[in-house]
């Protein structure tokens, strides 16, 4: 166990790339580096970008097709209320 005091472990974070000194005995992190960003080409951004842009009006169009189905529902059930206020 006194081997172990003050020794320290390099971890890779699995989540962000992070490189982390650990303290075997208390668990505690003694240094932190972030990982260096991957640099993207600019026509992997454009790409991404340009999917992102089919995204914003694919959902553009489902929530104006929703609110379409919205008001038709609405004005049936005004319609059928206003039917029994006559009937009445």
């Amino acid at each position: 166990m006194s081997e172990e005091k003050g020794k320290v472990v390099a971890v890779t974070c699995p989540c962000c790339q992070s490189l982390l000194w650990v303290e075997a005995s208390t668990g505690s992190v003694v240094k932190s580096e972030r990982a260096a960003k991957k640099k993207e080409s600019l026509d992997d951004l454009l790409l991404k970008e340009k999917k992102k842009k089919d995204g914003f009006a694919t959902k553009f169009e489902a929530t104006a097709e929703l609110e379409k189905k919205k008001f038709e529902t609405a004005k049936e059930k005004f319609e059928k209320a206003f039917e029994k206020l006559d009937d009445e």
